[in-house]
């Protein structure tokens, strides 16, 4: 495993790598074990495109991804990334999307599960009112994320 913690306009992110992509990206305090020494191609790939991103140069990320999760997750996370730059979706029509109509409360759960924040947009998916709902780094980050994409209009927010 390679690791790194980058500055961010969202704070530190950790971000962990395998040997087949990249597996985390961690905001401060949310991931407990030791960041490895070493990076490798896909935590620097990261790194660039991330800060393409924050300095809104990037829509999309190209960097391999190498999650771990139940099948139902990776299925989840996968549908995310479906969601475009500058767009949300409800986590009731990420169901719909899945063909899972009645696991609203299971993609919640994935939603919140998924461990390459970011890159993997779970910060997209809205309440059915169209409310920001929970989100592992904070409505305020998640906020401030989707005011950078330019979903949202930040005073009515």
């Amino acid at each position: 495993m390679a690791g790194a913690v980058i500055k961010s306009p969202v704070g530190p992110l950790t971000l962990l790598a395998s040997d087949d992509g990249l597996a985390g990206v961690y905001y401060e305090g949310k991931y407990e074990g030791k960041v490895p020494d070493a990076q490798n191609e896909f935590t620097e790939w990261a790194t660039k495109e991330l800060g393409e991103y924050f300095a809104k140069e990037r829509k999309e990320f190209t960097v391999p991804l190498a999650p771990e999760g139940t099948v139902f997750q990776l299925e989840v996370w996968q549908e995310l990334r479906q969601i475009v730059f500058g767009q949300t979706a409800s986590y009731k029509e990420i169901a719909q999307r899945l063909g899972r109509p009645k696991s609203v409360r299971a993609v919640g759960m994935a939603n919140g599960c998924n461990p390459i924040s970011i890159i993997v947009p779970c910060h997209r998916v809205i309440g059915s009112a169209g409310d920001l709902v929970g989100y592992g780094g904070g409505l305020g980050r998640k906020h401030m994320l989707l005011t950078l994409e330019g979903a949202v209009d930040e005073e009515l927010w």
